[in-house]
C-alpha cells in the first residue's frame, strides 16, 4: 500500500517535471528505505520510467547524511574526519614564534570548524548520546590548541578559559532559539505538531526512545521553567520589500563622548535643542533589568506608566518595548506633536537598518510609525 502510494507520488513528480522542461533519470536518483524493523524485509521498488531507483543506505540531503535508521553515525564520522583536517590550520597559525593571539584563533576556529559543527545539529541532535559525543574531542582540541593548555588540562577548565560552551549545551541552544523562532511564525507548519496522548505514553514507558523535536524541545522548556513564556508573533509580510519604512532620528549628542564629557556640556545642547523645539511635548522611555524584574516605563507629562516584562527579556526588549508603548500613547492623543527621547541606542540603530530578521517589537514599532 504504501509503495504504491509512493509509486504514485513519483510518477506525478515526473510528469511535473516533463511538463516544466526538467528532466529526472532513475540513475542519478537514489532511494532511502527508513526503518528500524529487525530482521529481513525487502526494500521497496520504485522505478522512474520503468527503470529501478537505486536503494541506498544513505543520502546527503542539504549537507546533512541520513542513513537509512536515522542513527546519523555515518554524518557525525564523515563531520568528525572534515573538522580534524582543519585543526591543521589552527595548528599552523598557534606557533609559539610567530602564531596568533588566542582571540584571533578563536575566531578562526569559529568561522571553519565551530560552524561546521553547528549546521544541521537540530537535526542530528536526535542521535544517541554516544554518537554526538564522537565530536566532543575534536572541540576538546580545538580548545587546547588555541589556548595552549597541556593535553591533561580539565576539560571544564578549558570551557570557562576560552568562554565556550559546551557541545550539549551549544546544541540545546540552538535548538531552543529554532524552537522559539517556529512559535514565533504564526503560519510555520511544525507550528501544532506534537505527539498524541498514545504516543506519549508509549515514549514514557521507554524512555531511550528519542522524541520527536517539537515534543523535546517542549519537555526541556519546562525543565528550564519557560513553559507559559508568551512568543512575540512575528509578521514576516509586515512591510512590502519595496515599501519599507525609513526611520530617522536627531541624536545632537552624536559628537560628545560620554567619557570624555561632562554633563555641563550636554545640558546646553539639550536645553537648545528643546527650545529648537518648544512646541513639541516630551516623553521618555527607559527599560531596566535585574536578577528578579525586567521592565520599562514612559513619562509623558503626568502620566508615568510602568510595564513590567518576563524575567527572561533583554534590555534591549525592555528599551524597544517602553518606545513602543510611548508610540501607542501618541496614537490615542490629539495632536500629535511629541519629541520621544530614549537612551538606547540600539534600538535605534536596529529601527534605522530594517531586515527581515529584525526584531518583532521593532517591526511593530515601525508599523505604528508609518501610521502615525
Amino acid at each position: 500500500m504504501i509503495e504504491r502510494q509512493l509509486q504514485t507520488a513519483v510518477n506525478n513528480i515526473v510528469k511535473g517535471c516533463d511538463t516544466n522542461g526538467h528532466s529526472i533519470f532513475a540513475s542519478k536518483s537514489s532511494c532511502v528505505h527508513f526503518c528500524r524493523k529487525r530482521g529481513i524485509h525487502p526494500d521497496p521498488e520504485i522505478r522512474i520510467r520503468d527503470v529501478q531507483i537505486p536503494v541506498v543506505p544513505d543520502v546527503r540531503f542539504l549537507g546533512v547524511i541520513f542513513d537509512r535508521r536515522l542513527t546519523f553515525l555515518p554524518h557525525m564520522l564523515q563531520l568528525r574526519k572534515r573538522c580534524e583536517k582543519s585543526l591543521n590550520l589552527l595548528k599552523v597559525l598557534s606557533n609559539t614564534s610567530w602564531g596568533v593571539d588566542r582571540t584571533s584563533l578563536l575566531r578562526v576556529y569559529q568561522a571553519i570548524v565551530l560552524s561546521r559543527i553547528d549546521y544541521g545539529c537540530i537535526v542530528y541532535g536526535s542521535s544517541c548520546n554516544s554518537t554526538l559525543k564522537k565530536l566532543d574531542p575534536v572541540h576538546h582540541m580545538a580548545l587546547r590548541i588555541c589556548s595552549g593548555a597541556f593535553r591533561t588540562s580539565p576539560v571544564q577548565s578549558l570551557y570557562v578559559n576560552c568562554s565556550q560552551l559546551p557541545l550539549d549545551l551549544r546544541r540545546m541552544k540552538l535548538s531552543l532559539a529554532y524552537y522559539f523562532k517556529i512559535l514565533s511564525v504564526p503560519s510555520h507548519p511544525l507550528q501544532n505538531v506534537y505527539m498524541s496522548t498514545s504516543m506519549k505514553r508509549l515514549y514514557d514507558a521507554r524512555p531511550s526512545n528519542i522524541r520527536p523535536f517539537m515534543d523535546r524541545m517542549k519537555l526541556l522548556t519546562s525543565e528550564l521553567d519557560l513553559p507559559n513564556v508568551n512568543i512575540q508573533q512575528r509578521n514576516l509580510f509586515l512591510f512590502q520589500p519595496w515599501n519599507t519604512t525609513r526611520f530617522h532620528y536627531i541624536n545632537h549628542f552624536a559628537n560628545y563622548s560620554k567619557s570624555t564629557v561632562g554633563p555641563v556640556v550636554f545640558q546646553p545642547v539639550f536645553a537648545s535643542h528643546r527650545g529648537q523645539y518648544s512646541s513639541y511635548s516630551t516623553i521618555y522611555t527607559d527599560g531596566s533589568k535585574r536578577a528578579d524584574y525586567v521592565g520599562c516605563g514612559v513619562v509623558i507629562e503626568d502620566i508615568m506608566p510602568g510595564y513590567r516584562l518576563n524575567t527572561s527579556c533583554s534590555v534591549f526588549t525592555a528599551e524597544a518595548v517602553a518606545i513602543y508603548r510611548a508610540l501607542q500613547l501618541i496614537d490615542s492623543n490629539r495632536p500629535r506633536k511629541y519629541c520621544i527621547y530614549t537612551d538606547s541606542m540600539s534600538v535605534l540603530e536596529a529601527l534605522e537598518n530594517y531586515n527581515d530578521r529584525c526584531h518583532p517589537v521593532v517591526c511593530k514599532i515601525l508599523d505604528i510609525t508609518s501610521r502615525l
